[in-house]
């Protein structure tokens, strides 16, 4: 069940990640789509959600951008980790209620304590780009992390 949380922590701290990867992982076949998620294999659906990855971490480093902790961007988090719960949890034929809350408790996690991880390194680079830049490495570390640990269980019960 790491795998959720793991994927729910790339999508607090940024959105896109989780998804863009799961798509990624997908499309190379290394998660199985069958039924209703067939459409997250699609290289139009990789190509979508990594542009709007891309986009993310671009945005992210602006002084515009609005803080995650905002109802709507939460709202959105929430929303695309439950996606990602749903579509990790029926690619290994697991009920899709306990990916989706798993994911979701992650989610959480990586949005609150995102935010305060990046206020502390902010503080310690003297500045937030390179803050900012690391978070979304981390991010996108963290959601190969949960789709390999995922793929992972697949190739121990098949």
């Amino acid at each position: 069940m790491q795998w959720y949380f793991l994927l729910g922590l790339a999508t607090g701290a940024r959105t896109m990640t989780a998804i863009a990867v799961l798509c990624w992982f997908a499309w190379l076949g290394l998660l199985p789509q069958t039924g209703w998620s067939f459409w997250f294999a699609s290289p139009v659906c990789v190509l979508i959600f990594t542009l709007a990855a891309l986009g993310e971490y671009y945005a992210d480093t602006l002084p515009i951008t609005p803080n995650r902790m905002d109802p709507p961007l939460l709202l959105a988090r929430c929303v695309f980790g439950a996606l990602v719960g749903a579509l990790a949890a029926h690619s290994i034929h697991e009920p899709l209620v306990g990916g989706i809350l798993f994911v979701l408790a992650g989610v959480f996690a990586g949005a609150f304590g995102g935010i305060r991880l990046r206020a502390w390194a902010a503080r310690r680079f003297g500045r937030d780009l390179p803050a900012a830049l690391t978070e979304s490495a981390l991010a996108l570390a963290i959601a190969v992390c949960g789709s390999y640990l995922l793929h992972g269980f697949l190739n121990v019960f098949s």
